[in-house]
């Protein structure tokens, strides 16, 4: 059976109904007591970022992070005024302005379904509750949904915020102090949700490292869709027994879009670095490599290719070396998807325009001939305020493993800081005045 756009809308509204139909019904059922993590008082969108919609974290290791937070029925939760306080820095670093998603594309092999879960399902109204088990050690905030999806109250306890020990941040055995071993365990501050549109639950992961560094994950998961089998149709897996049912194969197109604010100031600037690997000049030489930089001055559509990267270069502040800071992009594993002139590039750099939030169906508020997606956005505009599109893709051949319930499959990116601090903000206290060349005096 095929399913359209606007019977797979049916069905998320009729399974909406089932849930809060049974969710009332088991209030009163048998089952052990689940102690309840903290929870803060529902709120409306608030610009003054009052203390309900506050996100203020300091890790073990010393770091803060701070930001705000707001909730958007398409987008979902829109973090806001990040900034990142390592030890050793007197006052708060600003990182962004905004980051948010901007739209989970969902194309199928066969060419027959496609959708755009944020813009055309309202990806945000689809908030699932959370219970303790899902946000271990941490607190849930309520989010108030006006047009919640799934569920009566529209008070939805869904925005974990919780930390998580990530495994070692750096390991040095130093030769001067006897052998004497320095490690650390990295702290993550997590802040995570759960969006349901229709038979997927995606988990929307904002990983805030004590280094600096943020990590941007979605993880799809829930079921495959029982409606979306074709075994005839020559691109499917079979699941279950035998090939009598296969799951129609299909992409999981993520965009984030990044609004940075280095040191309190939208002005930046974008540079890409590409390095070539020659071969050896003559006998008893190796390969050497060279690394060019390029200012990147006009909007630009890029692609991803072997040693390439870029970064976003604060304008108004430096660290305490006298080198500017800087975040760099650091992409994930990704399939890109070629089907769409919007996700043919795997980040695009466009000049800030507020009515610019989503890479496709962009909904209407820009001035009349404004394009619809991400691709539309470069139009060769000089970039002073630059914002940052990632776009990281999933191709899903599922298997038998995927039911049920199917596994979190994951795909992200990162940003790293590049020269935000003088030192690795984590130094222990004997090895700080090893900067630069430390050893050029013994």
């Amino acid at each position: 059976m095929r399913v359209n756009r606007m019977s797979r809308a049916r069905r998320r509204t009729l399974l909406g109904v089932a849930v809060m139909a049974l969710a009332a019904g088991v209030t009163t059922g048998a089952g052990p007591a689940v102690a309840q993590p903290k929870a803060a008082p529902a709120a409306a969108a608030a610009a003054d970022c009052s203390t309900a919609y506050q996100i203020e974290k300091k890790l073990a290791s010393g770091t803060t992070w701070r930001m705000c937070w707001r909730f958007e029925s398409k987008a979902g939760i829109v973090l806001e005024d990040i900034s990142y306080q390592p030890p050793g820095e007197t006052k708060p670093i600003k990182v962004l302005n905004s980051a948010r998603l901007a739209q989970i594309h969902v194309p199928y092999d066969d060419g027959r379904s496609e959708y755009n879960d944020l813009t055309t399902y309202n990806f945000g109204d689809g908030l699932m509750n959370m219970t303790a088990a899902e946000c271990p050690g941490g607190t849930i905030k309520t989010v108030k949904v006006k047009n919640t999806s799934y569920y009566q109250d529209p008070n939805i306890k869904g925005l974990c915020t919780t930390t998580k020990t990530r495994g070692h941040a750096y390991r040095l055995m130093n030769y001067d102090q006897n052998n004497t071993v320095y490690q650390a365990q990295g702290k993550d501050l997590l802040v995570y949700t759960v969006n349901k549109v229709d038979w997927y639950e995606y988990i929307t992961e904002w990983r805030f490292q004590d280094d600096g560094t943020v990590n941007m994950n979605v993880g799809a998961t829930g079921s495959l869709s029982p409606y979306d089998y074709d075994a005839g149709d020559g691109r499917s897996w079979p699941i279950g027994k035998g090939a009598a049912a296969k799951a129609d194969s299909h992409s999981h197109n993520v965009f984030w879009k990044l609004d940075f604010a280095l040191d309190g100031s939208s002005k930046a600037k974008v540079e890409q670095y590409d390095s070539k690997v020659t071969a050896p000049a003559g006998a008893g030489n190796g390969p050497t490599a060279k690394t060019t930089r390029t200012t990147v001055t006009k909007e630009l559509a890029g692609d991803s290719k072997n040693m390439r990267w870029w970064r976003v270069v604060s304008s108004a502040g430096k660290n305490k070396d006298g080198h500017p800071r800087s975040y760099e992009l650091v992409p994930g594993a990704t399939s890109k998807y070629s089907g769409r002139p919007f996700t043919k590039h795997d980040v695009y750099f466009t000049e800030y325009k507020k009515c610019e939030k989503y890479a496709s169906e962009n909904q209407p508020g820009c001035a009349t001939g404004s394009g619809s997606s991400v691709d539309k956005f470069v139009n060769g505009q000089a970039l002073t305020h630059p914002v940052v599109w990632m776009n990281i893709g999933f191709h899903h051949i599922a298997r038998d493993e995927d039911q049920q319930p199917m596994p979190v499959h994951w795909q992200g990116f990162s940003i790293a800081p590049r020269d935000v601090t003088a030192m690795n903000p984590l130094t222990p206290a004997a090895l700080a005045g090893q900067n630069g060349d430390w050893n050029r005096g013994s």
